[in-house]
């Protein structure tokens, strides 16, 4: 999905897909200032140098997926974060467990969440074949792009306000 909104996005507007979460070695307190580690350095450097954040992520167990909790544990006593516009896109027709602690853990590390932009796309369960019909339809009938527009025009709006 986000391959898709990567290859969706409106003029101007670039998305990077971030892999290094799965890098990040598992959050200690006593790792942060002058002992954070360089991986979690260049992360949180892409994570400043971005004006906006998309978050995709399952729902596991009921909850947010560990690695992504690691990354965003990582974040919440730095300055990179605070007010930057997130757009949540989930890839499901449930798992509103998640999306309902995402959410929290983002107000808590005050991360401005651009509700209008939600993206909502079944594609769990779907074989490939499936998943592509799905996202080339959700690609052809605007929603991806109309989704992306309105984070983009959140984060065009925030930063002139």
């Amino acid at each position: 999905m986000l391959e898709a909104l990567r290859l969706s996005a409106p003029t101007g507007v670039a998305i990077e897909i971030c892999d290094v979460i799965g890098d990040l070695p598992i959050f200690n307190p006593d790792r942060e200032g002058e002992a954070t580690p360089a991986t979690v350095r260049s992360f949180a450097a892409k994570i400043a140098a971005a004006d906006g954040l998309i978050i995709a992520c399952p729902e596991y167990a009921h909850g947010i997926p560990g690695g992504l909790k690691n990354a965003l544990d990582w974040l919440v006593s730095r300055d990179e974060v605070p007010f930057k516009p997130v757009m949540l896109a989930h890839a499901s027709h449930r798992g509103d467990h998640v999306l309902e602690q995402l959410t929290e853990v983002l107000n808590t590390m005050s991360l401005h969440l651009v509700t209008e932009a939600f993206l909502r796309v079944p594609l769990l369960g779907k074989g490939e074949v499936d998943r592509e019909e799905i996202l080339g339809a959700a690609c052809a009938n605007g929603l991806l792009s109309r989704c992306l527009r309105t984070f983009a025009d959140s984060i065009v709006a925030g930063a002139a306000a």
